[in-house]
């Protein structure tokens, strides 16, 4: 058979084990042809599929979704797609607490602190409290101010976080920008300075902005404008409080206002 290839070629070429291939055929996921002998001989069409089955596994699916995909099974795709994005985001939580809680950690041993077993675990311990801590105020906040669509659409872009972001290094870049605003505090909205602090703000927004639909907008929106409600009583922080919030906004609204240019922005925005 021409192009056919044997059961180690498809090792090689696919880094898979002879095991595995034989794990999907007996599972119906794979149907190589055979020769009179009983050797197994694979064509491009299921080489083709076995490339299939290998990105599908990486994004989570079962063998049995996987095989109801590659047989045109009805299937609820996009029930299956949020459930995906919704283990992902799960796990996404657990990996920030970890890192916390390692960097934590990291930085007493630099500070020549010796580590025993029972402290590092109850460093790991007290991280995984601050975050679930913060990550449980957000979701009231999310429950009380955003619409269901928000929260929908929060939830399926949770994942897609650009690639080398790091959510603790994030995080600290909003709180010394916070607190810049705070000191150059009071300043006329429509100053160069204000726009400056605008596309600096709207920079460091920019992951955000890449990923949200108008009703995420505008559910963070209600949460920030509703800051003097919980701000001090929630485990919530964004790295700023509500006056800087609102100088951003009225200086946002001024530059718009003069069609000046504010950074990354939303196109709609900037129209």
């Amino acid at each position: 058979m021409i192009d056919a290839l044997t059961i180690d070629e498809v090792v090689r070429r696919t880094g898979l084990t002879s095991r595995a291939l034989r794990f999907y055929e007996a599972r119906g996921l794979l149907a190589p042809l055979r020769t009179a002998s009983g050797r197994r001989l694979f064509g491009p069409g299921e080489l083709a599929r076995i490339h299939q089955i290998v990105t599908l596994k990486q994004a989570g699916l079962t063998l049995v979704q996987i095989k109801r995909l590659l047989d045109r099974q009805a299937i609820d795709l996009t029930a299956l797609l949020q459930d995906r994005l919704t283990a992902l985001a799960a796990l996404a939580r657990e990996v920030d607490v970890t890192r916390v809680s390692l960097r934590s950690a990291l930085s007493r041993i630099e500070q020549g602190e010796q580590l025993d077993v029972a402290t590092l675990c109850s460093l790991i311990k007290e991280g995984e409290a601050v975050m679930a801590n913060e990550s449980a105020a957000w979701k009231a906040l999310s429950d009380k101010y955003m619409s269901e669509e928000a929260k929908a659409d929060f939830a399926a872009v949770q994942p897609k976080a650009p690639p080398g972001f790091d959510r603790e290094t994030y995080s600290a870049q909003w709180q010394e920008l916070g607190a810049r605003i705070k000191a150059a505090l009071p300043l006329d909205p429509a100053s160069d300075a204000a726009l400056a602090f605008v596309r600096e703000w709207f920079t460091l927004l920019a992951p955000f902005t890449a990923v949200a639909t108008p009703a995420m907008w505008e559910g963070s929106a209600k949460i920030y404008a509703n800051m003097d409600q919980w701000q001090g009583q929630s485990a919530a922080d964004p790295g700023f409080d509500h006056q800087v919030w609102q100088f951003i906004q009225s200086a946002t609204s001024s530059a718009r206002a003069a069609s000046k240019d504010i950074g990354p922005a939303p196109a709609w925005m900037k129209g």
